[in-house]
């Protein structure tokens, strides 16, 4: 194919790589961006004098295409490897389960409880075709493995805190896919796991990535909100806040919603699917502390008077020299994407949210709060439901030159980094054939 003038509109990890790879192949590439930086939900923000991932990620041993970024920008030497353990929050105790005789001690379960539990766990990670998952329930699924008890004592809290009442609708392979990427980090079944994290955080790969695409030849533009994308001749014309810019052709990474509204000339198809995803979105507190919690780097939390999902501690992973000595939390809550918590102001977040992790660890006290800060964002991965994979947008869309490429398009994953960027290894087939 002769070389093209490509337009990409989105600058997070999925639009950044596709452009690096478009641009191997010899095409003239610009990355439109809404924000004045890159990264989507992956980047950086300020959190008083330091600097962070505005959302908590941890690279696993098995993330084969993120580890692969971080050595091809050459900062392998500062990926850190760490063991972490895991807590729940359950019957209003803090409890670890973080090895295996830690698991057979675990309050909530009796024996057979744990059994099921693990054989749940290990069938889940054994599983090669998942296609089948999406024909059934999760809440069914996991009942059926895991028993009712455990069921309703476990995963449904669990379910709940990530999927709301959206879990009704959800297919088993959502567990799956979340199970068998947690599992492959787990060195020996449920007894070890290693974290990893670059120095830096993502601040440090994104500022080295866009130096990469910079010098390759990707034109990068911030603050280039799109309005609206139709076909213009032989080419697309795009309108953006600055005015119209034509291309050759286009790849859309927004959600599918935003991409709805973009693409109005989609046909009705195409339409019905972008409508029909269904999305989770996130409230999520950085909180930065004096001193730690509890040393574990995530808490999965049962009891439904918590207001997040979890607290993640950054810190049991993350060298607090990182943060000057100081101790970096996030408290994450899953939300549909017309939850009130998006309209709530960040003060009574702050005080609700302080007040839980005040029951929640009794040493905790509120001066020791050094920084407390609010993302929000309404659509940050599509429920996989039931036959969620016959659903999904097509890539190469009824427009000539026009493709869509986003989240929803991750039918047998869980929105993280790694799958972000196998998505845009993946989606190129249907881009540029070659």
């Amino acid at each position: 194919m002769n070389p093209q003038h490509w337009g990409i509109v989105g600058g997070g990890l999925l639009g950044m790589r596709l452009a690096q790879r478009l641009r191997e192949r010899g095409h003239r590439i610009t990355l439109l961006e809404a924000a004045p930086h890159l990264g989507g939900l992956a980047s950086a923000w300020s959190l008083g004098d330091i600097v962070w991932d505005r959302h908590y990620h941890v690279i696993l041993m098995s993330d084969a295409h993120t580890v692969g970024l971080v050595r091809d920008l050459g900062l392998e030497g500062d990926l850190r490897w760490v063991e972490t353990k895991t807590g729940f929050y359950t019957d209003g105790k803090l409890v670890s389960m973080s090895n295996s005789w830690e698991f057979l001690k675990f309050p909530p379960l009796g024996l057979i409880d744990k059994f099921r539990l693990a054989l749940t766990i290990m069938r889940a990670s054994r599983i090669k075709d998942w296609s089948y998952l999406e024909e059934l329930s999760v809440y069914d699924w996991l009942k059926k493995w895991s028993g009712r008890r455990t069921t309703e004592k476990i995963w449904l809290p669990l379910l709940r805190s990530k999927l709301g009442e959206n879990y009704r609708i959800a297919s088993a392979a959502f567990i799956w896919a979340i199970i068998a990427r947690m599992y492959a980090a787990r060195r020996s079944g449920l007894k070890k796991e290693m974290f990893g994290y670059v120095h830096g955080g993502y601040a440090r790969i994104l500022e080295r990535y866009a130096e990469r695409l910079t010098k390759d030849g990707v034109a990068i533009e911030l603050n280039q909100r799109v309005r609206g994308i139709r076909i213009a001749g032989a080419g697309v014309q795009v309108e953006t806040d600055q005015g119209t810019r034509e291309f050759d052709r286009i790849v859309v990474t927004a959600a599918a919603p935003l991409a709805s509204r973009l693409l109005p000339d989609l046909n009705d198809d195409e339409q019905k699917r972008l409508k029909g995803v269904t999305y989770q979105g996130i409230v999520c507190a950085s909180v930065l502390l004096k001193k730690p919690l509890a040393h574990y780097y995530v808490t999965n939390i049962t009891e439904t008077w918590v207001p997040f999902t979890a607290v993640i501690e950054m810190t049991a992973l993350v060298d607090p020299q990182e943060f000057g000595g100081r101790h970096l939390v996030y408290l994450p809550k899953y939300v549909a994407p017309d939850d009130p918590l998006f309209e709530e102001s960040e003060a009574s977040i702050r005080e609700r949210f302080l007040a839980a992790l005040a029951k929640m660890y009794p040493q905790f006290q509120h001066d020791d709060v050094l920084e407390f800060q609010v993302s929000r964002v309404r659509q940050v991965f599509a429920v996989s439901t039931l036959h969620y994979s016959k659903n999904v947008p097509p890539i190469a869309t009824s427009l000539p030159g026009v493709y869509l490429v986003n989240s929803a398009h991750i039918i047998n994953g869980t929105l993280n980094v790694n799958e972000t960027l196998q998505l845009a290894e993946r989606s190129l087939s249907s881009i540029d054939p070659t």
